[in-house]
């Protein structure tokens, strides 16, 4: 990691995968590694992702000594996410609904839906006696249930990738994250790119959802500025336009 900041890549991820050591050595290790990348080179992992090794076509967790309890998985979670307050943590379809559930309201603020681990799975399904995935995936909603199933928790899902094309890494994402001034960008991104997904992809059921929190939550941008750019935007989405962004 090193390296690569040295090397000009500026925005960085951490993560292990719990299971194939001792917890206690695997979590110590990367709140370091976080410490020292951020005291070394000015700027902490952007992400930190946190992965259980799960069943896989030759792999059974059980023959492993070192696997965590769902509440150690949680206690690992809440510990990152004190001593790392600013990185976005991620977890997976590794994970089943419920756990996945428990660990959003200690923390995690990235999740995936609708996931493929085998070969070209996005494109076409895969007969069973081909299977080629990397591993079994416990949540097998799809995007639009993911969706609607934040929504109903009281999350705002967001697929927003604002910072990455606006240049908005290391050190001027740092300095966003730590001053609280991101929220300017985060909270109105999300709603629009919500609205994106909700125009293009979702299911009437999850559109009516999704309609009604985005009205609900413009209410709750601070800035009057933004909040009614914000509500252009969306407009301007509503009426077939795409891609704006803070």
């Amino acid at each position: 990691m090193d390296r690569a900041r040295e090397g000009g890549i500026d925005d960085i991820g951490l993560g292990v995968l719990f299971g194939l050591n001792n917890y206690r050595y695997d979590f110590t290790g990367i709140i370091m590694h976080a410490e020292h990348l951020e005291a070394y080179t000015g700027v902490g992992p952007h992400t930190i992702s946190v992965p259980r090794v799960r069943r896989a076509d030759d792999i059974d967790p059980d023959m492993f000594d070192n696997g965590i309890s769902d509440d150690i998985f949680a206690k690992i979670v809440a510990c990152i996410r004190i001593a790392v307050p600013y990185t976005g943590m991620i977890v997976s379809t590794r994970e089943s609904a419920e756990s996945r559930k428990r660990v959003l309201h200690l923390g995690i603020s990235q999740i995936s839906g609708g996931s493929r681990t085998s070969v070209g799975g996005y494109a076409e399904p895969e007969p069973e006696e081909e299977n080629s995935a990397q591993f079994d995936v416990s949540d097998r909603r799809s995007l639009d249930e993911v969706v609607h199933w934040l929504m109903d928790l009281g999350y705002v899902p967001s697929f927003c990738t604002a910072c990455y094309r606006a240049g908005r890494t290391g050190d001027r994402f740092m300095s966003l994250l730590k001053s609280k001034q991101i929220i300017n960008c985060c909270h109105p991104n999300a709603l629009m790119t919500l609205k994106e997904y909700l125009e293009d992809y979702a299911s009437p059921e999850t559109k009516a959802v999704g309609e009604k929190l985005i009205a609900d939550e413009l209410k709750n941008i601070p800035n009057e500025t933004v909040r009614k750019k914000a509500a252009e935007y969306i407009e301007n989405i509503h009426e077939g336009q795409r891609d704006f962004r803070f």
